[in-house]
């Protein structure tokens, strides 16, 4: 396709580049830690600011002959306004989510190995890990099984049960996550997977236990959530 001089403006330009970078990043990171399944199932949709756009980035299949990121701009309807259709990655994914959520600017799906684990359980996963706690004050990352509805309308919901949640579980599948920055949401990524790691460690042993008293203040105090 053709973009118009508008679409290719430099200002648009240098935002995918920033997103691809940061994304880029965080897939390498991710990779490399064995927080990302081997199918390097990891896709991010960024909001363009100002429009009713995303970027759409995806981690390129193992398969690729090239390992190169690539980003799309497309429009919540699904129209492609920037870099080519192949890059993969559609505005309409989850528009509704980006149309009834302002606070959400960027949504990330993944599949992680233990956040998989607890999904195809179809068993909520109680934050129980310290440093995964520090971050949020939901104490639970909750689960989407009735696909019906679709998943950026259980998002919606959950936000509106508990704005402090940050991601939901996906049953029989991986999870997907949503904040402000690319590489903030990936941290957390790694943070959580690692706390599904260690409980899934405890289950034999009893499961992870609750904090003990002062421990949830102790954490929120880090991070200026108390």
């Amino acid at each position: 396709m053709s973009p118009t001089p508008t679409q290719e403006s430099g200002e648009l330009v240098a935002f995918v580049e920033r997103v691809t970078r940061e994304f880029a990043q965080a897939a390498r990171v991710l990779k490399e830690s064995g927080t990302l399944s081997a199918t390097n199932t990891f896709q991010a949709f960024q909001r363009v600011p100002g429009k009713d756009w995303v970027v759409a980035v995806s981690a390129p299949s193992p398969w690729a002959p090239v390992q190169d990121v690539e980003a799309v701009v497309a429009t919540f309807d699904g129209k492609v306004v920037h870099g080519h259709e192949r890059a993969g990655g559609h505005g309409q994914r989850y528009a509704q989510v980006f149309r009834e959520a302002p606070q959400v600017d960027v949504v990330i799906h993944v599949h992680a190995p233990w956040l998989g684990a607890w999904a195809s359980a179809h068993r909520t996963l109680p934050i129980r890990y310290a440093p995964a706690q520090r971050f949020t004050r939901a104490r639970e990352i909750p689960l989407y099984v009735d696909r019906r509805p679709g998943e950026p309308r259980f998002i919606l919901d959950t936000l509106q049960r508990d704005p402090d949640v940050p991601a939901i579980l996906e049953a029989n599948g991986g999870a997907t996550f949503w904040g402000k920055r690319i590489l903030e949401i990936s941290k957390y990524i790694l943070i959580l997977e690692e706390g599904a790691y260690f409980q899934g460690l405890a289950e034999p042993l009893g499961g992870a236990k609750e904090f003990g008293p002062g421990a949830l203040e102790q954490q929120w105090k880090m991070t200026g959530l108390a």
